[in-house]
Formats: C-alpha cells, structure tokens, sequence
C-alpha cells in the first residue's frame, strides 16, 4: 500500500518550488507568481512539513535547496507535466476547448444556416475541426443529451433543466405543390379542400412532421400520405415530381428552383418554427460554445 500523501503538499505549492527553484530568490519567484514574498516562503515551508525532512538550508536570508529538494522539483515537474495533460484529455473527452466540434443541425437548415456558421467559426477558431452530424429533432435532442455532440441547430425543444437553447430566427410553414398545380394560382390554401389529396411526409420525430399532423388535425381530417421519408430533399423531389403534396418550412422556399411552389396556409391552419441553439446547460462556459452562440447571432441578423 503506498503512503498517504501529506494534505500540505499541493500542486500549487509544487508550483511555487518549481518557480523558486529557477531563481534561487524569493522577491524573483513571488514576482513571477505574482503572489507576494511571503506566501512564497509560507509554501515552502508548508511543503518541507509535509514531506517531514529538509528541502532548504538557511544562509543568511536565502534558501539553498537540498538534494531533496531537486528530487522533488524533478518529481514535480513530472507530475505537474502529467496532471496537465490529464485535465486537457479530460475535458476533451467531454468536449470541453477541444479542437473538434461536433454540430448537429437540421437537414433543411444546411442550405443557408450552416454553411454561414461554419464559415464565420472557422474565421474566430481556424484550428478548430468542426464534424456536422444531421437528423431529425428527436435525434438531434437524444444526441446531445448523450453528449455525441456538441450542440445543435434545431427547432427549440421543450424546456429541459439539462438543456440551453438560444432562438435565433421563425420560420413559417407553407403548402408545397409541384409547379403548375391546381392550387397555384391560391392566395391561401384551405386544407378542408385537400382532402382528396394524396400527401407525402416526413417521418416522425421531425418537427416539421409534428406540424404536419397539426394542421391536418385542425382540418377536421387524417390525410392519404403516400410515402414519409427521413429527409427533407427527398421529400421536396417526391413533390416535384408530382407524388404528393406536403407541408414545408419556408426556409428552403427556392431550393428547387420554380418546380416547388409554397403557397400560404389560411389563417387557422399557420404554424412558425422557432429555430434555435441547443447544448448541454453545462457546457455553457466553454470557449467552443461561446464562440458558437457568436456566430449564430451573427448569421441570425444578417437573414432577417
């Protein structure tokens, strides 16, 4: 069984006689610690009764150090190396001031969000490594909560103690037709008129779904969906080419040129997404995310 380390040997008094042992003066090393001459030789002499022999001997005001005491600076540099290393390891492992990023962002918002956000970070933290993981609300949410990434750029999510969310900008929910549709020429679709309609849908777990199944909910009836996909563009192509109708967000309004037309939705029927930035309350000190937050502040200004 090893022996107990004594409670007055610290690493910040190892510190100072790391410090000391450069200078071989006390008003030197208190300067360089910016600490005063006094606490230094209080450390000094704290750690001698902790290791219960002599590190020093007195020759008139100054301490020469022992042989013991370049055995325990050698050991200390050591330790102090060792321990440094350690709580960077450490905190990566928990993303903490890595230098990767892992980004967790909605498929709709990589058109235009995402690649302004990654741009501008890369511009304040150029050694920074940013990995961007897709997926849908309920994946991104369970993803973070597990601690696979970092944050997320997603719809914001119901109020939970562990999570942080920002609101960065709204987005209006639209009807989708392929171009040349019957509907239009419609200032505003009333979904009652559709009902004969066949539709095309994300999956579930995607909050544009949970809109989708809202609206039909109000419009007194369950919709013939023909097919629910995982992605928003394939989606937007089964619309194109002419499968089925759906509910988007605005914000990928002219992705696909003229053969998507979004139409507005009647008064009852108007839904808006808040679309924010999500990560673990904990981490809201980290330089990483701090930076984050920056740039999509910044990005959220310039689309409004």
């Amino acid at each position: 069984m090893r022996d107990r380390i004594d409670e007055e040997i610290t690493f910040r008094k190892l510190e100072v006689l790391l410090a000391y042992m450069e200078t071989e003066n006390l008003a030197k090393t208190a300067e360089a610690l910016d600490v005063s001459t006094v606490s230094v030789h209080r450390a000094l002499h704290s750690l001698e009764q902790g290791m219960r022999c002599a590190l020093f001997r007195h020759e008139g005001r100054n301490l020469k150090p022992t042989d013991a005491a370049r055995t325990l600076a050698d050991v200390a540099k050591e330790v102090m190396a060792l321990m440094s290393d350690g709580i960077r390891s450490t905190r990566e492992a928990a993303g903490h001031s890595s230098d990767r990023l892992k980004i967790g962002s909605l498929y709709s918002l990589t058109i235009q969000t995402v690649p302004d956000v990654v741009i501008d970070i890369k511009r304040r933290r150029p050694a920074l490594q940013v990995e961007l993981v897709l997926g849908s609300n309920t994946e991104l949410l369970e993803r973070l909560k597990q601690g696979t990434i970092d944050a997320a750029l997603m719809s914001l999510p119901k109020a939970e103690p562990e999570i942080e969310s920002i609101p960065l900008f709204e987005d209006d929910i639209f009807f989708a037709a392929p171009a040349g549709s019957p509907y239009a020429n419609q200032e505003a679709i009333d979904l009652r008129d559709c009902r004969h309609e066949r539709f095309v849908s994300l999956s579930e777990g995607f909050v544009t779904y949970r809109g989708f199944v809202e609206a039909f909910r109000v419009a007194g009836f369950t919709p013939d969906v023909a097919m629910t996909v995982g992605d928003i563009f394939p989606l937007m192509n089964l619309v194109s080419g002419g499968l089925g109708y759906t509910l988007l967000p605005g914000r990928v309004r002219g992705f696909f040129g003229d053969k998507v037309q979004f139409i507005p939705l009647q008064s009852q029927y108007l839904m808006r997404q808040t679309i924010g930035l999500s990560f673990v309350r904990a981490r809201e000190r980290d330089p990483n995310i701090l930076a984050l937050m920056a740039v999509c502040r910044l990005s959220a200004r310039r689309t409004r």
